[in-house]
């Protein structure tokens, strides 16, 4: 396949043309190519090439003239500049190998073959050449464009490898489904959740980096389901697993409040893009396991969970790494909050019920 007529920027024929004059094969790769192919707009390019990225952006640099500036970085071979409103990073082809016990690779120089073998995903996996002698020629070694056709997360080579080596990609995998809204190949899932304690070699950072992502996703539940039933949720989030389940006593059950909890935030998600009242949507039953009580007559109670959950935030957001100023108030407010008129605990949630809580948290 051919995708010359996509790449309608002129900067994919800059950067192939530096690299024709210095001999060297040079290819556009991983998320811009997917995202060229979905249609999804994409301001950062990563160009691979056989030997140093380094001197392929300063050549590049070169014939855009004297406002582009190359940033170095030694430590991993790459190099960074401008052009316009885009972001171009260039690295040269690589293969890698891992340690158990931490997910930073040892890197060597490699072919082409051995880069795009490297990557998380197939769909993350294809590249596209800007050389003169082949512009737009499409490689794809693992079929990302077919799963691309057919929605599917899948690694390009044995996914327990793959996880157990970066157990991050686990994470982007789940990640990649609900951004996307695509399923997660089933081979692939079932690594996932024989892998999942790996996850402990994670930074909290990285990982909030992720959840911050589902978070944002225009349907969240997606991630937050895959994260339960692959068992991440239950090491990184035990709070929100423990929402989990139904308790029966004398034929009286409640409901699960964790799927109840998804449907909100959902709901939420359908009509505010504000990640912290996102947030707040997932944290709003959150104490409901620690307050649970069955009482005779009256059946079962979770008596000032909001309260409770207010104060169990900070603990969880120290731990995830998420931000403790403003941010953290602002969810606190809302949980404790949830339980008025305007509650987002309402069968439905409404654009009234949503505006009105914000304007009782105030502003971030």
């Amino acid at each position: 396949m051919n995708l010359s007529q996509k790449l309608d920027n002129k900067i994919f024929k800059t950067v192939g043309a530096a690299a024709d004059s210095v001999g060297r094969p040079c290819y556009v790769v991983g998320g811009f190519v997917r995202d060229l192919i979905i249609g999804r707009p994409s301001k950062d390019i990563d160009f691979v090439t056989v030997g140093s990225g380094i001197a392929l952006a300063q050549e590049v640099a070169e014939k855009i003239g004297p406002r582009a500036k190359v940033a170095v970085f030694k430590t991993y071979g790459t190099a960074q500049l401008h052009s316009g409103s885009l972001e171009l990073e260039f690295v040269g082809a690589r293969r890698e190998s891992y340690h158990r016990d931490s997910r930073n690779p040892i890197v060597e120089d490699g072919t082409l073959e051995d880069d795009l073998a490297r990557r998380d995903f197939t769909i993350n996996a294809m590249a596209i050449a800007v050389n003169s002698e082949n512009f737009g020629e499409l490689v794809d070694h693992y079929d990302g464009l077919k799963d691309i056709q057919d929605r599917i997360i899948r690694t390009p080579l044995d996914p327990d490898i793959t996880f157990s080596d970066d157990p991050l990609r686990m994470m982007r995998a789940i990640r990649f489904a609900t951004q996307l809204q695509f399923d997660i190949y089933p081979e692939t899932l079932d690594a996932i959740t024989r892998n999942a304690e790996r996850i402990e070699i994670i930074t909290a950072e990285r990982i909030a980096t992720e959840l911050s992502k589902i978070m944002c996703s225009p349907r969240p539940s997606i991630g937050w389901k895959l994260l339960q039933r692959t068992g991440l949720l239950k090491l990184i989030l035990p709070e929100v697993e423990a929402l989990r389940g139904v308790e029966v006593v004398h034929g009286v059950g409640h409901k699960d409040n964790f799927f109840l909890t998804l449907e909100v935030l959902d709901g939420v998600a359908a009509r505010s893009d504000n990640e912290w009242l996102r947030w707040a949507a997932l944290f709003h039953d959150i104490a409901k396991p620690v307050t649970k009580r069955y009482e005779q007559g009256a059946g079962w109670t979770f008596y000032n969970h909001n309260f409770v959950g207010a104060k169990m935030l900070p603990k969880i957001f120290k731990r995830l790494r998420l931000p403790l100023g403003r941010e953290l108030t602002y969810v606190q407010k809302l949980v404790e909050l949830h339980m008025r008129p305007i509650a987002l605990v309402e069968e439905e949630v409404t654009d009234s019920a949503v505006r009105r809580l914000m304007n009782y948290a105030g502003p971030i």
